[in-house]
């Protein structure tokens, strides 16, 4: 075998289209449901139907197949089920865009129309996202792919929310929710979008009935004033306690309101007495609860003043309506003051429009009782969420929980299986779509006109794609799943619930463990937004890098309970590791002519000190690798690979190995090459994971015997004690000498093509032993024309030194560097040296810079004067060396 083997360079492209290709043709990541191995599953957290892949999937992805591709090598019967999400607001705001370039709204088209228009956008666009994650070698198995609208989701939908109808636990009821007036639709919490925004404090004055005084109340919202119905003040509030009970008159609509006196109130904010509208705020709507206060709704579904208002703020828009009740306000003498104040506003995710809290009928989910199964799911160790530290917030999120508003203002989703009787006016919720009126036999019935939340779909995904409510022989193998893993911003809205929904219908947690990985972020930390221009497209990444640099990179990156800042820079510096492995591998191809793998084990073989070392340090990899994985440290795992490739393997081992193959001796040609494609072998096998592509490539062209069709199918190596040799750490005595040589080399700037004269001294005997017993390999890694090794010795003059433990080294520094001109070069850099650290240590003197710089920049200044010092310390030692 010769390095045709493998191309000279590594071009990731044609290589991913081939691998891509053979593992789809080959069906590989195909789970047999009448496999006897012990299932693996993970379900895979559908993305949006008609979005593209961001980061954050490429995490997620990522992360996910190294796991399945891990177990699945170690010999389960591993199944990772993809499929994809309705995505009920975002694809029909999608749509709509579309209708609108053509001039038409859904209105226009109609319900049925438009949904299907929404069924062909779906049909052209799924095959995208399907695609991407195809690219980033994710190998999921693609004939169970699932789509939460197709027919059997549907049905599993329509079983659990009859089956809670009938129980009870799904109700309808008036509630504050999250109205968007420019999507026209309840939204959930996850999709209103919270910004710090400078606005004002209004200050009103509501005159107290049957008195002089006037109650100055502030708010941030005096356009809502129209729908007061109380005023507050806190119950041990001396400056009102005296008004409680009273009346108001109520500016501009001329209505008297209560005052009350409720605990909610903050004593601090504004002047302590706040307006209550409990139409129209989530808190006032809780104070007027307590005080059966009335409810008056304001606005309409677009934000409209509706006719519950004076007639002269009718139909206009509320923000114009703001301006209005100000001037108002003003030239009637209720406006004490404006000041400025800086308020959390939210935001509709998709349309951008402000939020209005509203009351509202809708569909309900009664909580308490699944929430307290799944607290006890959680705190009980069924179910281990890592890192633990979210522990807290899922308690804390399940112990406070609300019942959960599941009906949506939309067209594209799962429609509410409820038929309201135009005849008798009662309800009926069925299975299957009735043609009567369960109760009276009328055939005038229409179902009601929305669609379930999102989240109520995605909540049943861990068993409704394996075929529940059909007791299926995919059902009873693979559920309950192995790991979810997703992002921790999703621990309420997703994971809860199916932790909720699966405990109830399952009678068994959805997964063994969550996985929540952090974000991913740019190299500075901040949020990767268009706004900011600081958005990594994965695509674009494989495209220059391959999709192997990228999952490193992110498997590298991924601590627990740490965001990821994430470069191109450092997508690039991975890509280097790909190379290296690529070309490790030539050198392995370059020494294997006419070679063929012998009989005998490998441990029978005649093993050098540097085999012994190699494949020792080969076993513990193994071993930290896969306890690694198991404890979910995937850039543990991942950095023990790459420190064992690229340094013991690379520029230790392969560059010790070549005196061996150069040997005369054949048995320890033989021995050295056997050991390189055996290291090899199994390091390609560790990487698979993290590396699917490059690892296959290489692995194929490697020889082996008895070995399966694919990398991917190959046994993940394990932990082997016949590996693990006495003695093996010798060798570490040669790395030692080698790196503090090269350290005397560089730091002296003696020329590589000058061999040095050295001098080993200790007083241990076993370590001069094994220097003696590796002089070749020592002189060959260090570049010396001899080494000398004695027990004790006086450091010769002009001679660099080098000292750990029990060892030092001695460098005759006479002939090898020109000492007259290295003394003047030490001077002008000590010079240079003193010069920069003055400027610094002014510049951190300053108060001036110290206290308006930015904190990083004067974090810089403080670590270059701390590397200026060391390098002072390093060049005084080298003029010292040279003067004496």
């Amino acid at each position: 075998m010769s390095t045709e083997a493998l191309a000279k360079g590594y071009d990731p492209k044609p290589v991913e289209e081939k691998w891509s290709r053979f593992w789809l043709e080959g069906n590989y990541a195909h789970a047999d449901v009448e496999s006897d191995k012990e299932p693996y599953t993970i379900v895979i957290p559908p993305p949006n139907v008609t979005g593209a892949l961001h980061m954050g999937h490429a995490l997620t992805k990522t992360i996910q197949d190294v796991l399945i591709r891990w177990k699945r090598m170690s010999g389960y019967n591993a199944l990772w089920l993809p499929g994809t999400d309705h995505a009920g607001i975002a694809t029909q705001m999608v749509v709509e865009r579309e209708l609108a370039k053509e001039g038409i709204s859904r209105h226009e088209i109609g319900r049925a129309a438009f949904v299907e228009r929404v069924w062909e956008w779906k049909e052209r666009y799924h095959a995208r996202i399907t695609h991407q994650i195809e690219r980033l070698g994710a190998s999921v198995d693609w004939e169970r792919e699932r789509f939460t609208l197709d027919e059997g989701l549907s049905r599993a939908v329509r079983e659990v929310f009859v089956s809670l109808y009938e129980e009870g636990l799904i109700y309808r009821g008036e509630r504050m929710v999250n109205w968007s007036p420019g999507c026209l639709t309840v939204l959930s919490d996850l999709e209103v979008i919270y910004e710090e925004l400078d606005g004002h404090l209004w200050h009103i004055a509501y005159p107290v009935v049957g008195s002089d005084v006037r109650l100055e109340v502030a708010t941030t919202r005096p356009e809502t004033m129209l729908g007061d119905t109380a005023v507050a003040v806190h119950p041990d509030d001396e400056r009102y306690r005296h008004l409680v009970g009273k009346m108001v008159l109520l500016p501009l609509a001329e209505r008297e309101i209560p005052i009350v006196a409720d605990e909610m109130v903050d004593r601090e904010f504004g002047t302590g007495a706040v307006k209550v509208t409990p139409g129209h705020d989530p808190n006032d709507f809780e104070v007027g609860q307590r005080h059966g206060l009335p409810i008056i709704t304001i606005f309409d579904q677009e934000a409209r003043l509706n006719d519950n208002v004076p007639e002269r703020y009718r139909g206009l828009d509320n923000r114009k309506v703001r301006e209005m009740v100000v001037e108002d306000l003003e030239a009637q003498g209720f406006l004490v003051k404006i000041e400025p104040h800086r308020h959390s506003v939210g935001h509709c995710q998709r349309s951008g429009r402000v939020v209005e809290p509203m009351v509202s009928k809708q569909w309900y989910v009664s909580m308490d009782q699944m929430a307290a199964a799944a607290l006890g799911a959680v705190r009980d160790g069924r179910t281990q969420i890592i890192p633990s530290h979210w522990e807290k917030t899922y308690f804390h999120w399940l112990e406070n929980i609300r019942d959960w508003c599941i009906s949506r203002q939309l067209w594209w989703g799962h429609q509410i299986p409820v038929w309201y009787c135009q005849t008798c006016g009662n309800e009926t919720c069925a299975r299957e779509d009735p043609t009567t009126c369960r109760h009276c036999g009328s055939s005038a019935i229409e179902q009601d006109p929305d669609v379930l939340d999102t989240w109520f779909s995605s909540g049943l995904w861990p068993f409704s794609t394996l075929g529940w409510p059909d007791q299926t022989a995919d059902l009873r193998t693979f559920y309950p799943t192995s790991v979810m893993e997703t992002g921790f911003d999703i621990i309420f809205f997703w994971v809860a619930r199916m932790m909720m929904l699966g405990l109830k219908f399952m009678d068994e947690v959805p997964f063994r463990t969550v996985f929540l990985h952090a974000m991913v972020r740019d190299i500075e930390g901040k949020k990767m937004s268009k706004t900011k221009g600081n958005v990594i497209d994965p695509l674009e990444v494989i495209d220059e890098h391959g999709a192997d640099a990228l999952r490193f990179t992110l498997a590298m990156l991924t601590a627990q309970g740490r965001d990821i800042k994430l470069s191109i820079e450092r997508v690039a510096g991975y890509r280097t590791f790909v190379n290296k492995i690529w070309n490790a591998s030539r050198f392995v191809f370059m020494n294997l002519e006419g070679f063929a793998l012998p009989e005998e084990p490998l441990d029978a073989l005649p093993l050098s000190a540097a085999d012994r070392w190699i494949l020792t340090k080969l076993d513990e990899t193994v071993e930290q690798t896969v306890a690694a994985l198991d404890a979910f440290r995937f850039n543990d795992a991942a950095s023990g690979l790459y420190t064992f490739f690229w340094h013991s393997f690379c520029d230790w081992y392969i560059e010790l190995s070549k005196l061996s193959l150069r040997s005369d001796d054949p048995n320890e040609a033989k021995t050295v090459r056997t050991v390189l494609v055996t290291v090899l072998d199994r390091a390609l096998r560790l990487l698979h994971p993290f590396m699917p592509f490059v690892t296959e490539e290489i692995w194929q062209k490697l020889p082996k015997r008895d070995a399966p069709s694919s990398i991917m199918i190959a046994d993940y190596p394990a932990s082997n004690a016949a590996w693990r040799f006495a003695g093996a750490g010798d060798l570490d005595v040669v790395i030692d000498v080698v790196t503090l040589l090269r350290t005397i080399r560089g730091e002296n700037r003696i020329p590589h093509h000058l061999e040095m004269a050295v001098t080993l001294v200790s007083p241990n005997a076993d370590l001069r032993r094994i220097a003696e017993r590796e002089e070749g390999h020592i002189r060959q890694q260090a570049g010396l024309a001899s080494l000398r090794v004695i027990a004790e010795g006086q450091r010769p003059k002009k001679s660099a030194i080098a000292v750990q433990g029990e060892m030092q080294l001695f460098v005759p520094l006479e002939g090898l560097v020109d000492i007259d001109a290295e003394i003047a070069r030490l001077q002008k850099e000590l010079a240079k040296n003193a010069k920069e650290a003055e400027q610094v240590q002014k510049k951190l003197a300053n108060p001036n810079f110290v206290d308006k710089a930015p904190a990083d920049v004067v974090e810089k200044q403080r670590d270059r004067l701390e590397l200026l010092r060391l390098e002072h310390t390093k060049l005084n030692h080298a003029l010292e060396l040279l003067s004496d």
